[in-house]
């Protein structure tokens, strides 16, 4: 049994990803780690180069500047990744430029991937998440943020990326996964008002038509993290890959964490997830099969 990681990246620097700290994260686990870099007009390629992991074997793309409706040049990005992959492998795991594996799921993850080898039923594993905001101190603990995501797929290239990358499907059906006890920690929303609002404005050439782009380009230069409408204290640890960038955080954002901004209807079902644990009408991509 043999693992694969794959990602896509571009102009990691322009709005600053921690890629590099997401590869890191994954490379005691897999075999080999594919990064597929864009068209960049920043240093990623040095970027991605200076990690020095013999694993690591880099290729370029050209992203298509047509696909711009729903961020569907990801999934055309995340699908070429995915087929550079060799069928010497048994599993494909995905992880993207925002997002980071801790430590600590290393040995359950080798695990889980160890006892599906063999069940050709189970064709993706499916990961918990957490999603921080503002900055390292929040995670949003509402329905607005998926809880569960396929970051491990089976070597099957009838599998694709749905949409915008978010998960996989084989055409339209859902993958028939196993969960595992794993979470990935989501950074996408962590950084200074200033770096938030340029990587909105950098990013939405690939989601936005020219009437939207030009709204968009016109918003203020900063990037209002009050809108949020509910968020807990992160009291755990954060992936060590990450501590020299946490550490490095040169911005202080205060949200009040008392505020819970929410329809009847999701209040409702927000607190009785909170007491039960269980999330009603949630939309599920994909199908679980083993628990």
């Amino acid at each position: 049994m043999k693992i694969a990681g794959f990602t896509i990246i571009k102009n990691a620097i322009t709005n600053d990803f921690p890629i590099v700290e997401a590869i890191r994260s994954i490379l005691p686990v897999v075999d080999e780690m594919i990064v597929l870099i864009g068209d960049s007009t920043d240093e990623t390629n040095a970027l991605i180069e200076s990690i020095g992991d013999p694993k690591i074997k880099i290729h370029h793309s050209v992203w298509n500047k047509n696909l711009r409706k729903g961020g569907t040049v990801l999934a055309d990005e995340t699908n070429k990744a995915f087929h550079l992959i060799s069928d010497a492998y048994t599993w494909a795991f995905y992880i993207q430029a925002d997002e980071v594996v801790h430590e600590k799921y290393h040995s359950t993850i080798r695990e889980a991937c160890e006892n599906y080898a063999a069940d050709s039923e189970v064709q993706g594993l499916l990961f918990k998440y957490k999603h921080f905001y503002g900055t390292y101190d929040y995670v949003g603990d509402s329905r607005k943020w998926y809880a569960h995501e396929i970051r491990i797929i089976r070597n099957n290239k009838n599998i694709s990326a749905y949409r915008d990358a978010q998960g996989f499907r084989i055409g339209s059906k859902k993958l028939p996964v196993a969960t595992i006890d794993a979470s990935i920690y989501h950074y996408g929303w962590v950084k200074s008002p200033a770096q938030m609002r340029k990587k909105i404005k950098e990013s939405s050439v690939y989601w936005n038509d020219d009437t939207q782009l030009e709204k968009i380009k016109s918003s203020p230069a900063d990037y209002d993290f009050t809108g949020f409408d509910s968020l807990e204290k992160f009291t755990d640890t954060h992936p060590e890959v990450m501590l020299n960038r946490i550490q490095k955080q040169n911005w202080a954002i205060d949200l009040d964490l008392t505020q819970k901004k929410f329809s009847f209807k999701n209040k409702c079902l927000y607190y009785f997830e909170k007491w039960t644990g269980i999330r009603p009408f949630d939309f599920k991509n994909y199908k679980i099969i083993r628990k």
